[in-house]
């Protein structure tokens, strides 16, 4: 009993310092105007409840003037008319209720925090779809009025953008956090395609955005059946698509992934009462079955990532084995922990060398078996 007590005090005092964390973000980053694109509802290009799709965007400025980087914002999925409607009620399926999202981590305009790119163009595109920008269907249900149209969403913020000076970039990176970053595997060689041949560098960058296609705890694939109504599974999977992009890719996930953790590998078992709900927060909580799991899960993690992505020199990868989930958009993660590092290098240094083909930066974090609850995110393990 006196166990599980100090875990859920660990945890309590986990998401107090979280809160803290995220409070010091709002506090460094800028705040940047919404962008609502009016003109793309006439081309069906809208979110879940038919609202106008729209995007945050901070001018570049002096040798930034002509470098773009898009990042997508995450925000999971919805699965099932039910989810998808109540999903249209908030700011992730209504641009009417977006508020400004500020700019940190990588869309910071702070030379010192972000100094690869803080004088880019830089744009957050809104999750307002529900399906990573994916959907593209014409007939709206009666009923449910739903809209299922990422797909257009996705061409009609580029297509703006393209007016605004993107046609003229000379470096260009599309990146994206969690269901943002699965978009930009996804949307990869499209956006490439659209980016002029003149440009010097176009890559892509996926954050938290590589799920596992693999069996959960109990052997089943109960995170596929959830989305199986709704989505080309073979698509959604980045493993059956990285191998197909052209266009240089790098990679920031954990192995220990926060998101698919609990949502893939212990689907349905981290409910309350379940056999991993204490363990998905404390290590020490975990049966020696449960952490022969995380090993396993590690293991397979990387060995399908180095399937997806081959020894290339276009290709880029920091896989550490913090408990976390997306790493870009957070100042902490991305640049302002060292023990956020990886072989003494932040990810804000690893993606802006490989970025600039300054140096190659493939590395793994093999130091470390078992999870890590970093810094101020959790206690040091």
């Amino acid at each position: 009993m006196t166990r599980m007590v100090n875990a859920r005090v660990r945890r309590c005092i986990c998401m107090l310092l979280l809160g803290v964390m995220m409070m010091m973000v709002k506090i460094e980053g800028s705040v940047v105007n919404l962008t609502y694109l009016e003109s793309a509802v006439s081309k069906g290009a809208v979110c879940l409840d038919g609202s106008p799709p729209a995007y945050q965007f901070d001018k570049g400025v002096g040798e930034g003037a002509n470098n773009w980087l898009l990042h997508i914002q995450g925000g999971g999925w919805c699965y099932s008319v039910q989810t998808c409607q109540q999903r249209a009620t908030s700011e992730l399926g209504s641009s009417k209720l977006m508020g400004r999202n500020n700019f940190t981590g990588i869309l910071s305009s702070n030379n010192e925090l972000n100094p690869h790119f803080y004088n880019w163009n830089r744009v957050l595109v809104r999750y307002c779809d529900g399906s990573s920008f994916t959907g593209d269907v014409e007939k709206v249900d009666p009923v449910s009025k739903l809209y299922f149209r990422g797909a257009r969403i996705f061409d009609a913020i580029l297509e703006d953008l393209l007016t605004k000076g993107l046609k003229n970039a000379s470096n260009a990176l599309l990146s994206g956090c969690s269901a943002g970053g699965l978009s930009s595997i996804m949307h990869c060689e499209k956006f490439r395609a659209l980016i002029p041949t003149s440009a010097t560098r176009v890559k892509c960058l996926s954050d938290g955005g590589y799920f596992l296609h693999t069996k959960d705890a109990s052997g089943r694939y109960q995170f596929e059946e959830r989305f199986r109504s709704i989505v080309n599974l073979h698509c959604f999977y980045p493993q059956y698509v990285a191998p197909e992009i052209r266009t240089p890719l790098f990679l920031v996930n954990s192995a220990y992934d926060l998101y698919q953790v609990s949502m893939i590998l212990a689907a349905g078992l981290t409910n309350p009462g379940g056999p991993w709900v204490e363990c998905q927060f404390d290590i020490q909580n975990c049966t020696a079955s449960q952490i022969k799991t995380l090993l396993g899960f590690k293991s397979k993690f990387i060995i399908t990532v180095l399937a997806g992505l081959p020894n290339h020199l276009s290709r880029g990868m920091f896989i550490n084995t913090c408990h976390t989930h997306c790493q870009t958009q957070y100042q902490p993660k991305w640049s302002g922990d060292p023990t956020a590092t990886l072989h003494g290098t932040s990810v804000s240094d690893a993606v802006g060398d490989w970025f600039y083909d300054r140096s190659r930066f493939q590395e793994i974090d093999e130091e470390h078996g078992l999870p890590r609850w970093q810094g101020v995110y959790c206690e040091q393990r």
